[in-house]
C-alpha cells in the first residue's frame, strides 16, 4: 500500500468519527478521493499529516474505549488551537460539499494558506452532500426523488 493510500484510508477513518456516517456510506458519495485530494491542497502536507498522526494515535492510545478516545479527540483534535478549525472546515465539506476559509484567527496564528479559500469542491459535492440523507431530502435541483414526492413533507430518519 503506498503512503496515499494509506492517508486516504486514514482520512476515511478520520470522516466517519466526524460526521457519524459509515465507511460504506461516505465512499458511497464517491468523493472520498477528491475531498482528500482538495484539503490536501488546502492545508498542506504538513498539516495533513499532523491530523492525521494525531487520529491515530489518539486511536493507538484508547483501542476499543469509545469513551475515552471520544474524550480524548475532542480536547486533542475538535478543540485544539491548530487542528480543530481544520476538522470542523472538514465536518462542514462532507456535509455541503463545500470548503469553508479558516478562520482570521487561524490563519493570524499558524500564517495563510494559499489555497484556503471558500468554495464549492466541485458539482457533484454538492449533490453528495451528507445533508441531503441526513434531512432525509434531496438537492435542490439535481437528483430529483421522482414524480409526485412533492406531495409528502420529508421524514428524517431515525437515528440508531
Amino acid at each position: 500500500m503506498n503512503a496515499k493510500t494509506l492517508e486516504i484510508q486514514q482520512f476515511l477513518q478520520l470522516s466517519v468519527k466526524l460526521t457519524a456516517f459509515s465507511e460504506f456510506q461516505l465512499q458511497g458519495t464517491g468523493q472520498l478521493e477528491e475531498y482528500y485530494d482538495a484539503v490536501y491542497q488546502i492545508i498542506g502536507e504538513k498539516n495533513m499529516i499532523q491530523l492525521l498522526t494525531t487520529f491515530d494515535k489518539i486511536q493507538d492510545d484508547t483501542g476499543s474505549d469509545e469513551v475515552a478516545f471520544d474524550k480524548q479527540f475532542r480536547a486533542k483534535v475538535l478543540s485544539d488551537e491548530k487542528l480543530g478549525p481544520i476538522t470542523r472546515s472538514l465536518i462542514k465539506l462532507w456535509f455541503v460539499g463545500t470548503w469553508y476559509q479558516l478562520p482570521k484567527s487561524w490563519n493570524d496564528t499558524f500564517g495563510l494558506l494559499e489555497n484556503d479559500k471558500t468554495y464549492v469542491i466541485s458539482p457533484s459535492a454538492y449533490k453528495e452532500g451528507l445533508l441531503w440523507p441526513t434531512i432525509g431530502s434531496h438537492p435542490m435541483g439535481a437528483k430529483a426523488p421522482g414524480y409526485g414526492t412533492w406531495s409528502a413533507p420529508p421524514e428524517i430518519p431515525a437515528i440508531d
